[in-house]
């Protein structure tokens, strides 16, 4: 019974270390290839001194983050002197890709910035600029090199502003806007088409308040300056430098069509009232006319009662036969007369 008991013990022993064994070999197996996994990545770090150990990379897994945009974006934030102090910890770098940020477009900004020595930037402004869906490394750029902008943009309607000046000349102009981004105001700031919509607006008010175009066209610059006075970049996203007036041209004279146009309208006007005054005569006329034809016809109209009332002068005794011979010469003289009128006024 005693060796069979011992038999026994000695057999859960075995088991017991057999699978203490296959416990640890499992182990090994997953810490092997954990290790084999991030181990580049974790040589990476400690040699450029990036500060990122290998449970934080196994931590990055679980956090569904990409490990290696991390820990790159982190080198090259060192490599370029850029430490914590500048807000650039692997926790920041985590929330921005979780956050659905490019991190390396902004570590590449700041690192640009950094290099430029003329542009501040810090790791929560360029991140808010980043999600706002700004490129902030092409913002931090054009500080650097300011970029010059087409008036009116290329591609558009109009090829060119067209303003009258006060003396009726119509000139047409071409300018080129040169803006330096402003990083603080990049969020909620206005785009490049408010400095087109803005310059073009203000070169036109200073050809308008121009007394003559010939004044334009000696000194230009009097519109660049009269633009540039007016800070036009308020509220935008971009800072004005410069605005140079690349080309003008003279249009047509705007003036002249205007009172041609006012001449032709008020000959319009005079004409219809002309006819109006024409159309009245003619009512008028027309008025006589029925009004004529109304008395003839009461003149018919009495002389067809002249045989009725001789009539009765005969049957009376008032009226004799050679008073009526009488009234009959008298009626043909009348006639002969009138006769004698009509064809001389025909001739």
């Amino acid at each position: 019974m005693r060796l069979l008991a011992q038999e026994n013990s000695i057999d859960l022993t075995q088991i017991a270390l057999i699978v203490g064994l296959v416990i640890v070999l499992i182990i090994g197996i997953i810490f092997l290839a954990i290790f084999a996994r991030y181990f580049k990545l974790w040589i990476q770090s400690v040699t450029t001194r990036a500060g990122i150990g290998i449970f934080d990379l196994l931590g990055m897994t679980f956090r569904k983050v990409n490990p290696s945009i991390i820990v790159r974006g982190k080198i090259m934030a060192v490599q370029a002197g850029l430490g914590e102090s500048s807000g650039i910890v692997s926790k920041a770098l985590e929330a921005h890709y979780l956050a659905g940020g490019n991190v390396p477009l902004v570590i590449r900004a700041m690192i640009a910035a950094s290099k430029a020595k003329i542009v501040e930037l810090d790791y929560k402004l360029a991140t808010a600029i980043d999600l706002a869906g700004r490129n902030v490394l092409e913002a931090v750029q054009t500080s650097v090199y300011p970029k010059v902008i087409d008036c009116p943009a290329r591609g558009s309607a109009r090829e060119t502003l067209d303003a009258v000046a006060k003396d009726g000349i119509q000139l047409k102009v071409k300018a080129r806007v040169t803006v330096r981004a402003n990083i603080h105001q990049l969020i909620g700031g206005a785009t490049e088409e408010t400095i087109i919509a803005r310059v073009g607006e203000g070169i036109v008010s200073a050809i308008g308040s121009s007394k003559t175009h010939a004044a334009v066209l000696e000194n230009p610059d009097t519109i660049s300056k009269a633009v540039l006075a007016r800070k036009l970049d308020r509220q935008t996203a971009y800072e004005i430098v410069s605005i140079d007036i690349a080309d003008i041209d003279v249009g047509s004279n705007i003036g002249a069509r205007l009172q041609a146009d006012k001449a032709e309208a008020d000959t319009r006007v005079a004409r219809a009232r002309a006819e109006g005054k024409r159309a009245m005569a003619v009512a008028k006329e027309q008025e006589m006319i029925a009004e004529i034809e109304q008395s003839r016809a009461k003149v018919t109209e009495a002389e067809a009662e002249v045989p009725k009332a001789i009539s009765e002068a005969f049957r009376s005794g008032r009226l004799g036969i050679l008073e009526y011979y009488r009234l009959r010469n008298v009626q043909a003289d009348t006639d002969m007369r009138k006769s004698i009128a009509t064809s001389s006024s025909a001739k």
